[in-house]
């Protein structure tokens, strides 16, 4: 069931001492104490429950953070969240915070880039070892399971390919086994899906997308349940992982039009959908619209909508007039990121795929990566019908 994000925020975040209709922004590094004594009592309040505002240094946060971290627990539904600087941060502390030398991890294939690069390459420093799996195979899953097997690691849809995965049951095969799980829950946000109600450890959200909602923020959260509150807390006491004041305050005002925002960016993107799935010359598209696909009874199972991210595959011999369709998009960007209010164009080569175990390209195929955003829908595909024009 859906939230109303104003009604919700209106009772959750209240400036009662500025009586100001958002939380302000507290900026500090130091702490003032009147004594010793205040300083040894509020340290012992901190450590015997971390998840409360006895801060008694600007690292374990300020007012303007706690605010944004108590709004995003409730939303998530989950024990605690913590704040980091970028989306990647909060997939860095989740995966380091569970995993020791010698474990394995296992990793859906289509998994965001950096991510591929952390688990694949960087954890190798570490003797940890990253195996892939096909996240359109849930067998491929289970038959990867070790007693090594410390995380399991899904992006739900996959990025780029926009595989949905039945999440059931990578959490029962995950509990069968005692192994941890994290998602990366981007695209849909607690808005639209709740990981840790649903049974997962870890769930990760890139605040520089739909949290923010204006593309001027970066930060990540990472929401978590009690069975590993320790482990992530004892590694965020020492990663230095935070989030400014500054990109709270924003993160939190752009919070409280998600569910407008997301509702419309769902709305423009099926109707893109269904406009480009009629086009011949695109012979997928990778959105939940076509509703006798697995993909897409695997997204209604959990989801309660979508939002405006979604991939488009394309035949053409001729790469240059592929490129040349998405540069006479006029109203569209071309750039990195997404989630905010401007509809957005990629161009995706096999390096921004990652080295992919699952997904197989031909020469002649190519990989676009749109973001409908929140401009009249008849427009884009006005756009889109003009640009598609110059694939050969």
């Amino acid at each position: 069931m859906k939230i109303n994000l104003r009604t919700f925020i209106k009772h959750t975040s209240k400036d009662f001492h500025n009586r100001s209709v958002n939380p302000p922004v507290v900026r500090t590094s130091t702490i003032i104490f009147k004594n010793l004594q205040e300083i040894e009592k509020t340290q012992k309040k901190y450590l015997k429950d971390p998840r409360s505002r006895n801060f008694s240094y600007g690292r374990q946060g300020t007012p303007t953070t706690y605010e944004l971290q108590q709004t995003l627990t409730k939303m998530e539904e989950c024990y605690k969240v913590y704040l980091t600087s970028t989306g990647f941060g909060a997939v860095f502390l989740a995966v380091l915070s569970v995993v020791n030398p010698n474990d394995e991890i296992l990793v859906t294939d289509s998994v965001y880039s950096p991510t591929r690069l952390l688990t694949h390459e960087y954890l190798k420093k570490f003797n940890i070892k990253s195996i892939f799996y096909d996240p359109k195979n849930f067998n491929d899953l289970k038959k990867k399971v070790t007693n090594k097997t410390k995380l399991i690691f899904v992006e739900n849809p996959g990025s780029n390919t926009f595989e949905f995965q039945d999440l059931n049951k990578v959490i029962s095969l995950a509990k069968k086994h005692k192994i941890y799980t994290a998602i990366d829950n981007t695209w849909g946000t607690p808005y639209l899906l709740k990981p840790i109600k649903l049974g997962f450890d870890m769930s990760i959200v890139s605040a520089t997308k739909y949290y923010s909602g204006h593309s001027d923020v970066m930060g990540g959260s990472l929401a978590i349940n009690k069975k590993v509150f320790k482990l992530i807390e004892a590694t965020n006491n020492v990663a230095g992982l935070r989030l400014s004041p500054d990109d709270a305050y924003f993160i939190l005002r752009g919070i409280r039009t998600l569910d407008v925002r997301i509702d419309k960016h769902h709305e423009n993107a099926l109707k893109i959908a269904k406009f480009l799935s009629k086009q011949k010359k695109v012979t997928s598209v990778y959105y939940p619209y076509k509703k006798n696909s697995q993909n897409y009874k695997l997204w209604k199972k959990y989801y309660s909508g979508a939002s405006g991210l979604m991939g488009l595959k394309i035949k053409s011999k001729n790469k240059n007039s592929v490129k040349s369709f998405v540069n006479s998009l006029k109203l569209f960007g071309y750039g990195f990121s997404w989630g905010g209010f401007e509809s957005l164009a990629l161009y995706q080569n096999q390096k921004q795929l990652g080295k992919r175990s699952f997904t197989n390209l031909k020469n002649d195929e190519h990989i676009i990566r749109l973001h409908i955003g929140l401009e009249d829908p008849k427009d884009i595909i006005d756009d889109l019908k003009q640009a598609l024009k110059k694939i050969k």
